[in-house]
């Protein structure tokens, strides 16, 4: 797949969905999360918010490496012939106040029922700098997408 298909396929299927699993790490366990999302346009950043009590906060300050899973399963059996799925790898990191506030407008334009949530004192906000894209269709067809150099894919 040509590079600029496969941008297209990874921007299309972010934007059909609002919710990602998130996966961190405590320790060296892994550990999920259920975050909604927003990006750029330009695929090289994913946002999202969360409260900074929760333990996926904890263990992005202590190890900023992240994973998304991003699908468009319905659970259904077709999935199995007619699914894609996109893997997000990157480095997180909490936006600043005095920074945040693009990021923020595109997250909230996105998700409007989380304005009170973003803005809350309690919450912290994150930017993820993205390496690369996995994408996968029919469970089979994978193809990488790497961010920094934009270089082409390989099955």
């Amino acid at each position: 797949m040509k590079t600029e298909k496969l941008r297209q396929n990874v921007h299309q299927l972010l934007a059909s969905q609002r919710l990602a699993a998130l996966s961190t790490s405590d320790k060296g366990n892994p550990y999920a999360s259920l975050v909604a999302y927003s990006f750029s346009s330009d695929l090289r950043f994913i946002y999202f918010a969360t409260t900074r009590a929760t333990r996926k906060y904890g263990n992005l300050m202590s190890q900023p490496r992240v994973a998304f899973l991003i699908d468009s399963r319905t659970n259904q059996v077709e999935d199995f012939h007619q699914a894609a799925a996109v893997t997000v790898l990157g480095r997180c990191e909490e936006v600043a106040e005095e920074t945040k506030q693009h990021a923020a407008e595109l997250f909230i334009e996105r998700h409007p029922y989380l304005q009170e949530f973003v803005e809350a004192p309690t919450t912290a906000f994150f930017s993820v700098s993205v390496d690369k894209y996995i994408y996968v269709s029919r469970f089979q067809e994978v193809f990488e997408l790497r961010i920094a150099d934009a270089s082409d894919t390989t099955p």
